[in-house]
């Protein structure tokens, strides 16, 4: 198996899968688990190496973020998030609610404490960072999605911004931000995103 392209089988691995598959209490008991491990549907997911976009576009949001973020929430970066039984996702970075950071110690947060998820879209997980990340993330009621890439032919950042739709439990494309991401939701923000701050840091 590739880190990161397919999930982990009983066949493909040092941690063979239950015949119905993970669950969260498990994802915890497991010895020796590499960092930042997911669990979608039952599978983990083993995380591969990323571009300098990747890290340095999570650094340039966590900073922004945490600028302007009000004092009952928390932005975050690399934490899984429960989803449901089967499904314990690490966004990228995740905006929650200050109570639910209890202590140095913690290793997840309940969706029903996290207002905003992101993923910032790498080659080798690009499917389940467009589609079935927000679909789960949607479907357990986080009211906030970014999806964050590089585009054009100077690669510069790109932020697209959805908000759910708490009857139908979709998202629906509010922005497409290049070079400032302003938004009211879930706080005002007013983001330098351009190359150039990327590139600054």
């Amino acid at each position: 198996m590739t880190a990161g392209d397919e999930p982990i089988t009983s066949q493909s691995s040092r941690w063979p899968a239950p015949q119905d598959g993970y669950t969260v209490d498990a994802l915890w008991a497991l010895p020796d688990l590499p960092p930042h491990t997911e669990l979608l549907d039952g599978d983990l997911i083993l995380a591969c190496p990323q571009r300098l976009f990747h890290s340095t576009m999570v650094d340039l949001l966590v900073t922004g973020l945490r600028h302007h973020t009000p004092l009952e929430l928390k932005t975050r970066r690399h934490v899984t998030v429960v989803l449901d039984r089967r499904n314990a996702p690490e966004p990228d970075l995740c905006v929650v609610r200050a109570e639910a950071v209890t202590g140095r110690e913690l290793t997840r947060f309940e969706a029903a404490d996290v207002l905003l998820a992101v993923e910032v879209v790498s080659p080798d997980s690009e499917a389940r960072d467009r589609d079935t990340k927000p679909q789960k993330y949607a479907s357990a009621g986080i009211p906030n999605f970014w999806l964050v890439e590089m585009a054009g032919s100077d690669r510069h950042p790109v932020v697209r911004v959805y908000e759910l739709d708490p009857v139908n439990k979709t998202y629906a494309l509010t922005g497409i931000h290049h070079d400032r991401l302003k938004t009211g939701v879930p706080f005002p923000v007013d983001l330098d995103i351009s190359a150039e701050a990327l590139d600054a840091l």
